[in-house]
């Protein structure tokens, strides 16, 4: 019952912020603009779309590796595009982190492993994400002449730059407590595989040069979305528009983030002097080109062997992946 109220909620939430986005949007306007959308622009989006899955599928199996949960690239593509389709009805990512998190687990790599291994690739990516950010502010900031734009943006890139540079801190502190409080020690676990990811010479400059493009890859499907519709953004804009629109939409409170980031996107337009209706349509086809990622994912799941058999395959490797082990 707790969980049916909380995922009600959640549909409320996406519903409202949808409608108080487009609440004050010229329909005739997007009406005009969705028949000319131009299809083979959002064929592109979907094609990089699957290619960026794809993108991340290395680096999770490297931080995988560090957690002993081993994953082959193929594997971990599969498992990428499963949990693509499952982000589609719950909140951000949790419900296909969810779902990945139970096939890491079903190959005997053991609940832990397959936590941390999830929960550390969605970490870096958010600190890669959070960087990009920050790194870029000095462009974004030019580009925007709103004061309250310019300080909503100053306050995201500071809070995202804390909570990644403090997740990454607490792995260097080396206090009793830290490994014993259970509220704490899996966290503090993960902060010090993370580190080990990020500044290993074997697999540091790997994963930061992945993640990077996984970014990079967001804000080319955005702008081909605005591309399909004829938007006048381009990409240098986009570049500096979409890193801080994803940001906001990792928040886990409303389903697959759609209101918060039509919402976000049309606010981040706005501010950079462009119309708030092709950021509601750039958004929208941004979300539906995930929609239909996701759909092909849930193919994938449908024929996949997970799903068809209760078979667990073992693999042979150490099921405790806490640090001291490495």
């Amino acid at each position: 019952m707790r969980k049916l109220l909380l995922f009600a909620a959640r549909v409320a939430v996406s519903v409202g912020l949808f409608y108080l986005a487009l609440r004050w949007i010229d329909f005739a306007a997007v009406q005009s603009q969705w028949r000319h959308i131009n299809p083979l622009w959002i064929a592109v989006a979907i094609a990089v779309t699957i290619f960026q899955i794809f993108i991340g599928a290395p680096r999770w199996r490297e931080i995988s590796d560090l957690c002993h949960a081993p994953l082959g690239t193929l594997k971990a593509f599969r498992y990428n595009m499963i949990g693509s389709f499952f982000n589609l009805t719950l909140p951000s990512s949790i419900g296909g982190d969810a779902v990945r998190l139970w096939l890491v687990n079903r190959t005997g790599a053991g609940w832990r492993a397959a936590t941390y291994s999830i929960l550390i690739d969605r970490a870096v990516g958010l600190i890669a994400l959070a960087l990009i950010t920050v790194a870029s502010l000095p462009w974004s900031y030019a580009i925007i002449s709103d004061s309250h734009g310019r300080l909503g943006l100053i306050f995201l890139n500071f809070v995202a730059l804390v909570l990644g540079v403090g997740f990454l801190l607490l792995g260097h502190l080396h206090w009793a407590w830290l490994s014993s409080w259970w509220a704490i020690k899996h966290l503090h676990a993960c902060s010090v595989i993370a580190n080990q990811a990020i500044f290993s010479k074997s697999s540091g400059l790997k994963i930061a040069v992945l993640s990077l493009t996984i970014h990079v890859l967001t804000v080319v499907i955005a702008w081909c979305c605005a591309r399909a519709i004829g938007a006048p953004g381009d990409f240098e804009q986009l570049l500096m528009l979409t890193p801080p629109v994803i940001l906001i939409t990792m928040m886990p409170i409303s389903i697959a983030g759609w209101g918060v980031r039509e919402a976000a996107m049309m606010v981040a337009f706005d501010y950079a002097g462009l119309a708030k209706t092709h950021g509601a349509v750039v958004s929208i086809l941004f979300g539906g080109v995930y929609f239909i990622a996701g759909a092909l994912g849930g193919l994938i799941w449908i024929f996949s062997a997970e799903r068809q058999s209760s078979h667990i395959e073992i693999v042979d490797a150490p099921k405790d992946c806490s640090p001291s082990t490495r």
